[in-house]
């Protein structure tokens, strides 16, 4: 269960960093950082909050209601067309420091879920990345940023199915589903797909 025993000690300002949306074949990637000044939360708050991947969408919406009084909390993004021209790597690492430039925050100590740490250039002056693997499990900050990530590129796939609805969106959030790829298949893509994705190429060439 996360908790706060990674912010403690590291000391100082700690931001947690997450990020939602490398895999699928439509839509941005999304960061969130986020940071809970008091260092702690209400018990009850903190129980509802875990890696976003293990609660439903009802559970995350929750959630963060709850966190969010207690959080600073900034979000980024990159587009499909810097994913397409940057690689999706290089463009998470540009959401994550979109994210972290929103905040506001230097002098901080930022922790990443994962293993690869942005480049110091993508990070503000006076911050250090700290990589943690499976870090939306053990951190408070760190799942509440994904938490938060997650819930934010959700709901902008919705919108987006409003206006293209073939490909299952709403529930699929541009992952790489049946549905989805039935659909490519059927009507084609859109601007909003990653072209330069393998899957996307290897189904519009016809292999």
């Amino acid at each position: 269960m996360a908790d706060f025993s990674l912010e403690r000690e590291l000391g100082g300002v700690v931001i947690g960093v997450d990020e939602v949306g490398r895999g699928p074949l439509a839509g941005p990637v999304l960061a969130a950082a986020c940071v809970f000044p008091d260092g702690k939360l209400p018990r009850n708050v903190a129980r509802l909050i875990d890696d976003s991947k293990r609660l439903s969408a009802l559970q995350r919406e929750a959630a963060f209601e709850a966190f969010r009084p207690h959080a600073r909390l900034a979000l980024g993004a990159a587009s499909v067309a810097e994913i397409d021209r940057c690689n999706i790597l290089v463009a998470t690492h540009m959401a994550m420091s979109r994210a972290l430039l929103r905040l506001g925050l230097g002098d901080a100590v930022v922790l990443i879920d994962g293993n690869r740490a942005p480049p110091a250039h993508f990070l503000p002056a006076g911050c250090r990345a700290v990589t943690v693997v499976g870090g939306d499990g053990r951190s408070l900050s760190i799942a509440a940023a994904s938490i938060a990530a997650k819930l934010v590129r959700d709901r902008l796939m919705q919108r987006l199915a409003i206006r293209h609805p073939a490909y299952g969106w709403t529930t699929n959030a541009g992952y790489g589903t049946e549905e989805h790829r039935a659909a490519i298949d059927r009507v084609g893509v859109t601007r909003h797909h990653r072209m330069s994705f393998r899957p996307l190429q290897l189904r519009l060439s016809g292999l």
